[in-house]
């Protein structure tokens, strides 16, 4: 019987992804929080990914957009709650980010917060119609979201050629 490598390693990659995004998910719903070492897990496996897939300077490279996605959105943060007041997004956010982009790539990264967005806004909608107030002051986790993001992107970058 023939193994097919890919296939494997496709699934071994992907699937501890998906374990470890199903992890993100559920902790930030009930705890509001995603926790470091999910982040740095999801970082250390798209590093390894990485590596075999494109070698060691692909690893330096990759670092280097985690690192910029990372600074970018923390900025973004920052400048929100100094103009708002309030924390729209968290440090644990942002990190997620930062791991997600050693996944997607710096171009995959608005598909990703594309995803994310459109899906926090169909669940805040429905949530409406179901009787819940929607308020300014309303908030809603965002790290299911990212995660779902996180995990379709590649699906689309693959599928769609979209890099």
């Amino acid at each position: 019987m023939h193994i097919d490598r890919e296939a494997l390693y496709f699934l071994a990659s992907y699937g501890t992804l998906v374990v470890l995004c199903c992890a993100v998910a559920w902790i930030d719903l009930r705890h509001g929080i995603i926790p470091d070492r999910l982040n740095l897990t999801i970082a250390v496996l798209g590093l390894i990914r990485v590596a075999i897939d494109d070698g060691a300077m692909a690893v330096l490279t990759a670092t280097g957009v985690a690192g910029l996605v990372g600074l970018l959105f923390w900025l973004f943060q920052r400048l929100y709650f100094r103009v708002r007041h309030v924390e729209g997004l968290g440090l644990g956010d942002v990190k997620f980010l930062a791991a997600a982009a050693i996944w997607v790539g710096l171009a995959g990264v608005p598909t990703l917060l594309l995803i994310a967005a459109l899906a926090a806004l169909g669940v805040a909608g429905c949530l409406m119609l179901a009787g819940h107030e929607m308020k300014r002051q309303s908030s809603l986790p965002f790290g299911p979201f990212l995660a779902l993001g996180l995990l379709l992107t590649p699906a689309l970058q693959q599928w769609l050629g979209l890099n």
